[in-house]
């Protein structure tokens, strides 16, 4: 077999367990120097492949890269770049296929959500219309635990357990002074379609009257008169009020609460502040007190608190697709495949980009209330295994010990691609 090297890229918003796959990918490829020469990753994600500013792994001590899989963030950058038609951008794909082949690229792995999903699977495509052998597996990584043919996205987990911690513990301090003070505290949590988070927030709650109280979901449209009574309801029983809301809810009419009327680059509507709106309806239809506070970057960097299975899992991934690549495994992304509920049993599993790619997994109804204002017992038997287990990073002076590689690049050998 011939020797090729390999690309690799982190995109998207990036969470505290992305680089625990991609210590698991480095890690594996280094087991078989007689197959994979050098890893390369993109600096900025597939913004490194078009500017062929690609970083030299191989430069980076074992010791380094072991390390990973205990720092948050993204070690080699990402972004949210999208790559559109094959059609509308061929040249952007001509690009990357003119990179992989002037650095000797055999297998290309993109790290990332849905839209990474697609942008893997055009890559395929594209590079077999030009007849350049690339072999390219896609990584799942997501926060909002979105993508289908998986039973959960790395990156969920973690921030699953950081939020039902977040709100556990704020429901504690808002229970201490709601006889005298504030009765009212909103959590807002990431989630622009699916309610995945959000429903993690209800793992805080597990016997009648704990907080939250009310769970807020981007697939129930919000009635303002029915939230409303639910939440006089609420401090008229417990003294106060917790709710957790997700950055994407929406009206009858289907329009999101906190549109700000500005896109990202992927084309998607900015959002932020729904948690005020909800709050402040509170204030001025039945005059308590609240609070409100933004999980935003917390949620999904806190490293400190991860969840073991989240960890695991997401080095498992990074393994498994260098040996679906190994195997010639094309257009293909690594999936898990859960076994048993409790205990909590999976394995790694495989599924077609195309199948995968711009498809979003949203709620299912069963897991959502009748009153369609918190979750299921089918739900919590879903998210509970998801954040289990603690697995620390190292601590010096107080703090954690992150790594931060060298990030050396490669010498260029094409002319300039403005992106």
């Amino acid at each position: 077999m011939t020797v090729k090297n390999a690309f690799y890229a982190q995109s998207g918003g990036v969470t505290s367990v992305i680089n625990s796959s991609a210590c698991g990918l480095i890690q594996e490829a280094r087991r078989h120097p007689d197959k994979i020469g050098k890893v390369y990753a993109g600096r900025d994600g597939i913004v490194g492949a078009l500017t062929e500013d690609l970083i030299d792994t191989s430069l980076e001590s074992d010791e380094d890269i072991a390390r990973l899989r205990y720092t948050p963030g993204g070690a080699f950058g990402s972004c949210r770049y999208k790559l559109k038609s094959l059609e509308d951008h061929r040249a952007q794909y001509e690009r990357l296929i003119e990179v992989f082949k002037a650095h000797d690229i055999g297998y290309f792995f993109y790290n990332g959500g849905n839209d990474s999903m697609d942008t893997a699977w055009k890559v395929s495509q594209i590079a077999e219309k030009l007849g350049y052998p690339v072999v390219c597996v896609g990584i799942p990584k997501t926060v909002d635990n979105d993508l289908p043919l998986t039973d959960c996205c790395p990156g969920f987990g973690s921030v699953a357990k950081y939020v039902a911690t977040s709100i556990r513990e704020a429901g504690y301090d808002v229970a201490s002074m709601a006889r005298t003070s504030t009765k009212i505290f909103v959590l807002e949590v990431m989630g622009r379609h699916a309610g995945w988070i959000t429903a993690a927030c209800g793992l805080a709650s597990e016997n009648v009257g704990e907080p939250p109280h009310i769970l807020l979901f981007p697939e129930v449209p919000f009635n303002p008169e029915k939230f409303l009574a639910r939440v006089q309801e609420c401090v008229d029983q417990y003294g106060y009020c917790t709710i957790a809301v997700s950055e994407g809810l929406s009206g009858a009419d289907g329009k999101l609460i906190a549109d700000s009327g500005t896109k990202d680059a992927f084309g998607h509507s900015q959002l932020g502040g729904v948690g005020q709106i909800v709050a402040q309806l509170v204030k001025d239809k039945l005059g308590f007190k609240y609070h409100w506070a933004l999980a935003d970057y917390l949620q999904r960097s806190a490293r400190h608190q991860s969840s073991r299975t989240d960890v695991e899992q997401a080095h498992a991934l990074g393994i498994a697709a260098v040996n679906l690549a190994l195997q010639g495994k094309n257009a293909m992304m690594a999936t898990i495949e859960r076994l048993a509920d409790a205990p909590y049993r999976w394995e790694i599993g495989e599924a077609p980009l195309k199948d995968i790619a711009n498809v979003e997994r949203k709620m299912p109804a069963e897991f959502i209330t009748a009153d369609g204002f918190h979750i299921t017992d089918a739900c919590r038997t879903y998210l509970q295994p998801l954040i289990e287990g603690e697995d620390p990073p190292p601590y010096r002076k107080g703090l954690p010990d992150y790594v931060r590689l060298k990030n050396i690049s490669i010498e260029r050998k094409l002319e300039t691609f403005k992106v």
